[in-house]
């Protein structure tokens, strides 16, 4: 008689091997993730040896990237007693003034119309020269040197202290040529260079990738905002030290003026900047220094936040808050 199994007994069987199947598979998972992570870290340790760790000393720590405070700048203008009149003498727009304005920071000048802003402005590159008849006493120093001195090349100055009007005056040629016009005007003929200076000064006037497809289009046919950072773009392309910038947003909208005013906040990397307003909330946005005018005199000239927040003359505070002007 041929014996036969017991079910029971074989099911038990089965059972009992799927458990030690499970317990393998589980046991040689950890194994190999155990395995990995020794390796993982064996690498790590492979690695950290092979770099060198050099100890730094405490000073060094600020040394090498602290920047210079503000009022340790070095003064790149200097107004020394200057007094400034129109018609041979007879209308002074300027009585004794006297300011420094320091090494790529931005210089606001405030005040109502008339008190002689604009004037002092211009008179920093000599400007002022196209004017007939007008009569200058004291001296203005750009790194240095008095601009007013005999002998001075007038030509070589407005290089270096470049000028932005307050209405943007695009030449009627492309806007390629608007930007080149300068430095070929100096004499650059390499046509490498100049395409290089065109693309480099459009770059930093933060018009470059408005315009980079459309360099042999007329200037004229840009927006206003553009216009004037194009008109930018040219000062900038003569590699100037010092921009002088009178009223440069008064004709914008105020996204084009935005813009123009992010582009001064960058350019002051690069520049010093003297920018004339009439608006006292662009004066905080954009300035370091603010120096207040009143009827030809210079009121009060310190840090903007001191000049809006704690102003020390009583027509400073007047001003600001919108008493009069």
């Amino acid at each position: 008689m041929i014996p036969t199994k017991n079910k029971t007994e074989d099911s038990l069987s089965t059972v009992e091997l799927n458990d030690q199947t499970i317990i393998d598979s589980k046991a040689i998972k950890l194994e190999k993730k155990n395995k990995k992570a020794a390796e993982s870290e064996a690498k790590k340790e492979a690695f950290k040896n092979t770099i060198e760790v050099k100890e730094i000393e405490p000073q060094d720590l600020f040394t090498k990237v602290k920047k210079p405070l503000l009022k340790d700048r070095e003064n790149v203008i200097e107004v020394e007693n200057l007094d400034f009149y129109y018609s041979s003498g007879t209308k002074q727009a300027l009585s004794k003034i006297n300011m420094k304005i320091k090494q790529n920071t931005v210089t606001a000048f405030i005040g109502p119309s008339g008190c002689g802003k604009s004037t002092l402005l211009r008179s920093i590159n000599r400007m002022n020269d196209l004017v007939e008849n007008v009569v200058i006493q004291g001296a203005i120093k750009v790194n240095g040197i008095n601009i007013y001195e005999p002998g001075i090349n007038v030509a070589r100055l407005r290089t270096e202290v470049g000028m932005v009007f307050q209405k943007a005056n695009p030449f009627p040629i492309s806007i390629y040529d608007n930007v080149a016009f300068g430095p070929r005007s100096q004499g650059i003929r390499d046509k490498e260079v100049i395409n290089q200076l065109v693309e480099d000064s459009l770059r930093k006037a933060a018009l470059w990738d408005d315009v980079k497809d459309y360099l042999k289009d007329s200037a004229l046919g840009l927006s206003g905002g553009q216009q004037q950072r194009l008109c930018i773009a040219r000062a900038i392309a003569m590699r100037p030290k010092i921009l002088l910038m009178d009223e440069p947003t008064s004709a914008l909208d105020p996204i084009a003026t935005l813009k123009v005013e992010e582009l001064i906040l960058k350019l002051k990397k690069d520049y010093t900047i003297v920018i004339v307003t009439h608006s006292m909330a662009q004066a905080t946005r954009v300035s370091d220094y603010t120096a207040f005018f009143l009827s030809g005199e210079l009121v009060e000239y310190d840090r903007t936040k001191r000049i809006f927040t704690n102003p020390k003359d009583k027509k400073t505070e007047d001003y600001i808050s919108g008493r009069f002007g």
